[in-house]
């Protein structure tokens, strides 16, 4: 099952993916957040579907999408997770996970503009894999941590490396920025993706491939992650583990290049669709 959520910001109504067009299940009652993947929702809405899927109303063509989560508790992220974007970075690749955080308010739908923002000179790219944690997770043993899973989506770690890097203390100054976590377009439950360690990802800027890699390159898989985590912090329903990145970031070239107003940005993963954002300045 693919889960879309639909509409202006703030305003979404779920939706679902049928032999790739995009239906309106608002008739379900439910927003796909916490207490929807709390309360068994992929299940019952397994259900309804499977009971009702003749009389959904069609979503209209061009209609805006938004995360197909309605706003976590949080997004945790792990940097460094591909040995070849360590290398490109000029950093050890490490012995274990590195986590950091990105802010709700940087969750935007998968075709939302990336707002460069004020007084910011290196703002990156970064295409990504993100795990939807489906219930909740404390000290879960590795062999355990699929029960754990909802399902994937397609996340830009979008990041600006000054204020990540140069302005003193942790990452989050540098990723936590308004709309600087697209995700989407849907949320592919655990069946819909065959093999989570073999997926090509990848991005373009401009139309010029900038990343091109695969899942099966990680320094740390998804049983690890999410067993890992969870030693430091409850994770709750509808939570995001983004996986990180491979190589091919602005940071990583020589000279470096990073994004302006006028970009456009596009990027996918096997089997969870591709998303495009447009790069517009900060502007109050």
């Amino acid at each position: 099952m693919k889960l879309i959520r639909f509409g202006e910001p703030g305003k979404e109504k779920p939706g679902v993916v049928l032999n790739d067009k995009f239906y309106d299940v608002s008739a379900f009652g439910e927003d796909f957040n916490e207490m929807f993947f709390e309360n068994d929702g992929l299940k019952r809405l397994q259900q309804f579907v499977d009971n009702n899927r003749s009389s959904f109303p069609a979503i209209k063509e061009g209609t805006r999408l938004g995360s197909p989560v309605a706003r976590p508790s949080k997004i945790v992220c792990i940097g460094l997770n591909y040995a070849d974007h360590a290398r490109e970075t000029g950093a050890t690749p490490p012995s274990e996970p590195v986590i950091f955080f990105k802010s709700t308010t940087a969750l935007t739908g998968p075709n939302d503009n990336i707002v460069v923002p004020k007084n910011s000179k290196k703002t990156d790219w970064e295409v990504e894999l993100a795990v939807v944690i489906g219930k909740k997770a404390s000290y879960v043993e590795e062999k355990d941590a699929d029960d754990y899973i909802a399902g994937y989506v397609l996340h830009n770690d979008v990041s600006e490396r000054e204020f990540q890097l140069e302005r003193g203390g942790t990452w989050d100054k540098g990723k936590g920025c308004d709309t600087f976590a697209p995700i989407g377009p849907w949320l592919a439950t655990k069946d819909e993706i065959a093999d989570v360690d073999n997926l090509r990802l990848w991005l373009t800027v401009n139309g010029k491939k900038m990343q091109d890699g695969t899942t099966a390159n990680f320094i740390f898989r998804i049983p690890h992650l999410i067993s890992y985590v969870s030693q430091f912090m409850t994770l709750l329903p509808g939570d995001i583990i983004s996986t990180g990145t491979p190589a091919g970031v602005g940071l990583g070239m020589n000279p470096q290049v990073y994004l302006k107003e006028g970009d456009v940005v596009e990027l996918g993963i096997d089997g969870l669709g591709t998303s495009k954002q447009h790069v517009v300045n900060y502007k109050k």
